[in-house]
């Protein structure tokens, strides 16, 4: 069968938050851009849900803070963890210099349906559902393109440049040939709801006890939980039986353990194999990793949609004028690598620290759980709690939307 054949600037493949926010300013600075969704729609569970402060901050100078606030959320202004009976105050947001002082849990097909409706308010702008991008199409040395599988059958998408924002099993990263440096994780992750009642904490929260991690994400009608497990321990976990799961489940709950039987079998139980790793080097002719494509992030500190959104506001502003003055090189390419790869660098050694240091001890601990002396001293100077809050909610560095992209 002959492909159809559609020629634009830059062709994105994945509508997720990496995505569509550079398709969004692309467009936005007049440059013709179409992005790739594989799935109809949006409507996916447990994905990051966490709206952090320097995002928001970008939806301001956008103009969308206050309309994007109107959406369904939750507002987390602190975050506390529970070791033992011992609650610590973690990261206080209240200070931040910024219009939003608090993350803001919202399902990620929210966001990313709002992305998608303020982009195709731009002219330049194209969203092709239930397109997934397969293959790059080279041309000696340089990416010219990519091959999609369409409901109209195969496509080919010629452009100046490809993006590759397809998350951390991108199928575009496999077909590139660039390296990816992996650095491991000590743990896995169970996720599934529990409701939540009116008298319930509004407090998200992670608790820590004795061989055991949980995770409570407040989403206004239940609760988002994460059970944090050794490393490929799923499949001995999931030989003991549901029902020891909901008694393991139970113990960890801040209110009765009755509730833990809302689990109703394993097929409410989704895994999520933690990864932490970016590539060496970000782009070839032709093509560009960004987010999750280019460095998968380990959930702590749930960073990982913010800096995928951090990737595109910076690559929107190096790469942007030279895309749409038809003056593409591979040096602007290297300039996104070099913007980001300090954040991202330093992001993961953080999140290493704290996955061995904390999460990995923890899983192993038989006996009581004792917060770690750094997290007790940030409970116990005043003030402390502010340093972890700037690099959760702001990042290392926070990028910008340059206002001469209009």
């Amino acid at each position: 069968m002959t492909a159809n054949v559609i020629t634009t600037s830059c062709c994105i493949a994945g509508g997720g938050p990496a995505g569509l926010m550079l398709g969004l300013l692309l467009a936005r600075a007049g440059v013709d851009v179409i992005v790739l969704e594989k799935h109809a729609d949006f409507l996916r569970d447990f994905r990051g849900d966490t709206i952090h402060p320097s995002t928001m901050e970008v939806m301001h100078e956008l103009g969308y803070l206050d309309e994007f606030l109107t959406l369904p959320h939750q507002r987390v202004p602190r975050l506390v963890a529970q070791f033992g009976a011992q609650a610590l105050a973690l990261a206080d947001f209240s200070h931040l210099p910024v219009h939003a002082k608090f993350i803001a849990m919202m399902p990620q097909w929210d966001f990313l349906n709002f992305l998608a409706m303020k982009a195709n308010g731009y002219p330049k702008f194209r969203l092709l559902m239930q397109t997934e991008a397969t293959a790059l199409i080279d041309d000696q040395s340089r990416v010219v393109g990519v091959r999609a599988d369409t409901p109209s059958g195969p496509t080919e998408i010629r452009a100046d440049l490809i993006v590759a924002a397809d998350g951390r099993d991108s199928l575009l990263r496999r077909n590139s040939g660039l390296t990816v440096k992996d650095f491991g994780a000590p743990m896995d992750a169970l996720w599934f709801r529990l409701p939540r009642q009116t008298d319930d904490t509004d407090q998200t929260q992670g608790r820590f006890q004795s061989g055991r991690i949980f995770v409570m994400l407040n989403r206004g009608d239940y609760w988002q939980c994460a059970f944090v497990i050794p490393k490929g321990g799923n499949e001995q976990l999931r030989a003991l039986g549901i029902e020891a799961f909901r008694h393991d489940v139970g113990a960890l709950l801040p209110f009765e353990a009755a509730r833990a039987q809302c689990i109703a079998d394993w097929d409410h139980v989704k895994l999520l194999t933690v990864q932490v790793n970016r590539l060496v080097t970000w782009w070839r002719e032709g093509l560009i990793c960004i987010g999750d494509a280019a460095h998968a992030m380990s959930p702590v500190g749930g960073v990982g949609v913010n800096l995928a959104v951090q990737d595109a506001v910076a690559a929107a502003n190096i790469l942007a004028a030279p895309l749409r003055d038809k003056q593409l090189r591979s040096a602007h390419l290297a300039a996104v690598q070099q913007r980001r790869e300090w954040p991202t660098r330093v992001t993961q050694r953080l999140q290493l620290t704290m996955q061995n240091n904390i999460i990995a001890p923890v899983l192993t601990e038989k006996g009581a759980v004792r917060p770690p002396l750094a997290l007790r001293l940030i409970t116990c100077i005043p003030g402390l709690n502010r340093i972890p809050a700037r690099l959760i909610g702001l990042g290392v560095r926070p990028e910008h939307v340059q206002t001469s992209l209009a």
